[in-house]
């Protein structure tokens, strides 16, 4: 009976009663200290470039919320600071083509090519291409706080070393922020939670897929609310580290 309730629901009403749901849920704060340190997930042209294999899905959002832009100022902020970065990237290399099953983002990810690369050891074509940085962040990333863990395969770093780099460097406290908010941004949030992290979320420097029918970035909004600890502006945190 309550799932004819809601499906009988205006879209909008579902919204708004999801609104109310996260404003009276608690804020417990985060605290940045010397054990925080960031971690972006791909902030790669296949999701961040208009030219990118993605963007008519996760442009408007990506517009939306000025991502490309508050993503530079988190790595500017953690230069100035001292935080370290950690990048999550996400690459699909030639073996991982022959996977014998997929879900339905997998499949449509392999079709289209996203974040290809030939060969895990060589980076022949990878300048300029769809699984390289988005330009404007290179200056940064070529820079010893920045560490550039393996790449996730799915959309958590179940799979990846980044829990490991993290805990080698004494890192507690986790600003997350990245591509995309809906999957990749939230599925870190939910493993890196479970692995006993405090976890914060620049909220406007990811973006989700928007489509008809659905958006994504409500969604992924609506969810860092839900787990984080806190959820940021980048505004907000700019203004927190240079109090």
């Amino acid at each position: 009976m309550k799932t004819q309730f809601f499906k009988s629901l205006p879209t909008l009403c579902i919204i708004m009663i999801a609104s109310s749901v996260v404003a009276q849920l608690p804020d417990p704060g985060f605290e940045i200290d010397g054990t925080t340190a960031m971690v972006i997930t791909d902030p790669q042209n296949d999701f961040l470039s208009p030219k990118g294999a993605t963007w008519g899905v996760v442009g408007e959002s990506v517009v939306q919320n000025n991502t490309v832009a508050n993503i530079e100022t988190l790595f500017k902020l953690a230069e100035e600071h001292g935080i370290p970065v950690f990048i999550s990237p996400h690459y699909y290399y030639d073996h991982d083509h022959t996977w014998k099953f997929e879900g339905a983002l997998e499949k449509v990810m392999h079709d289209i090519h996203m974040f290809d690369r030939g060969n895990q050891l060589s980076l022949d074509g990878f300048e300029g291409s769809g699984a390289d940085w988005l330009e404007p962040y290179k200056k940064y990333i070529d820079k010893d706080f920045v560490t550039v863990v393996g790449p996730h395969k799915v959309f958590g770093p179940e799979q990846n070393d980044l829990s490991l780099q993290l805990r080698k460097q004494r890192v507690d406290k986790v600003i997350l922020a990245g591509m995309s908010g809906n999957l990749c941004v939230e599925a870190h949030l939910r493993e890196l939670l479970e692995d006993g992290f405090e976890i914060s979320v620049v909220g406007d420097a990811t973006a989700s897929a928007i489509v008809p029918g659905y958006n994504g970035d409500t969604a992924a909004q609506t969810n860092f609310r839900f787990l984080a600890s806190h959820v940021y502006t980048t505004e907000e945190l700019k203004n927190e580290l240079n109090k």
